[in-house]
């Protein structure tokens, strides 16, 4: 079926219990897998990282939003935008916020092109690019009507994002006032030049409202709709469990679902992405009693699939450098960069575990040389 844009056809998905006989790969949420310790360095390379400070302009309110092959891109809460070279070193920073031509209301999100040296800054409706030293050179309109949620560089030439139009407005809106339109998940590919619409693509959610509640009001599914990976990106359906594979070369393909249908569960138990890197899926699956005031924060489960084997387990991931802390990869506990997935350790909590003895090798002799007022420390985990 031809979608409204003519670029690319409408995707309906099977339900989970018709993915079975597949060869799709499952997680079953109402099986007991078992939980397994692993040494991170034993499946990764482990680095750390500190952003210099010695110019008090560099300290940071905020946190990492990029990581490229030599730069580091910090936004503060000050809507302050930092770089530092791959090593820690201060490159560049400035501040456009405001109201006026050429300036930002706000900083949703940020994406850093190197080779270009654009930085684009994300709004809810617009983008505005800037090189490294604060130049503004562009802005780039959305396609009308839409609204960011969730953003990636696909390739060297386009953006890859999710429009929250239409779930804004079934928050909104008594089932009766909705049409099938509006249970579509609509996502875009568009030009990192001038926001040309490359490609278009569109899920259907069934026509059943998973979300949950704050003061009286229906929210959002709370699921990372788009995850970025080696192979382009994972997109996230969470009414039909199901996680694609959207393939630079403009292919759609399942790649894991979950098992019971999410309609089914009581409480409701979401399939949130999963992040794919090396031999293995990280998945998160989200719990949310129906019906239920928003939390704010959700409860969650963390598993590990071995993609060599199909072994499924709950992670327990440790750092050899830090005696007792347990690490979560999933890309809400860090960020996902070229070569795998990074994390930030907090100063105090670090100050205070070396006091304790608790640190050893690269990061005990790295925390002994910071003041108590520095940047936090980076873990770079580059998957083998």
């Amino acid at each position: 079926m031809l979608s409204k844009y003519g670029i690319n056809a409408l995707i309906i998905a099977l339900p989970s219990c018709q993915m079975q006989n597949s060869d799709v790969p499952y997680i079953d949420v109402n099986k007991k897998y078992p939980e397994k310790e692993i040494i991170l360095s034993d499946i990764a390379e482990i680095s750390y990282i500190h952003l210099n400070s010695d110019d008090s302009d560099y300290l940071y309110d905020g946190s990492i939003n990029v990581i490229s092959e030599n730069t580091l891109v910090v936004v503060d809460k000050s809507g302050t935008i930092l770089f530092f070279s791959k090593d820690g070193m201060p490159k560049s920073r400035f501040n456009c916020l405001g109201n006026g031509p050429g300036e930002y209301r706000n900083v949703r999100n940020v994406l850093y092109d190197e080779a270009s040296d654009d930085l684009f800054v994300i709004e809810s409706r617009k983008i505005h690019v800037y090189s490294s030293a604060g130049r503004q050179k562009r802005e780039i309109m959305l396609p009308q009507g839409t609204i960011i949620n969730g953003i990636v560089s696909f390739d060297d030439h386009s953006l890859f994002f999710y429009d929250v139009s239409k779930e804004i407005k079934r928050t909104i809106a008594n089932n009766a006032d909705l049409t099938s339109e509006d249970w579509i998940a609509p996502f875009y590919c568009i030009s990192k030049i001038d926001g040309t619409i490359l490609d278009y693509l569109e899920l259907i959610n069934f026509s059943t409202y998973l979300g949950i509640y704050k003061n009286g009001i229906r929210l959002s599914t709370p699921t990372k709709r788009i995850v970025k990976c080696s192979e382009g990106v994972l997109l996230c359906n969470a009414g039909i469990d199901t996680v694609y594979l959207y393939g630079y070369e403009k292919s759609l393909t399942p790649v894991l679902f979950k098992t019971p249908p999410v309609t089914s569960l009581h409480p409701i138990e979401f399939l949130d992405n999963c992040y794919d890197i090396g031999n293995y899926q990280f998945i998160k699956i989200i719990i949310v009693q129906e019906g239920d005031i928003y939390p704010g924060i959700f409860p969650a489960k963390y598993f590990v699939r071995d993609k060599r084997t199909g072994e499924v387990f709950k992670q327990k991931f440790l750092l050899t450098d830090y005696k007792g802390k347990e690490v979560i990869i999933s890309y809400d506990t860090g960020g996902i960069y070229e070569k795998g997935f990074w994390f930030e350790l907090d100063l105090t909590e670090l100050k205070t575990a070396y006091d304790d003895n608790k640190l050893s090798g690269q990061l005990k002799e790295l925390v002994a040389t910071l003041k108590d007022d520095d940047n936090d420390v980076i873990v770079l985990v580059n998957f083998k």
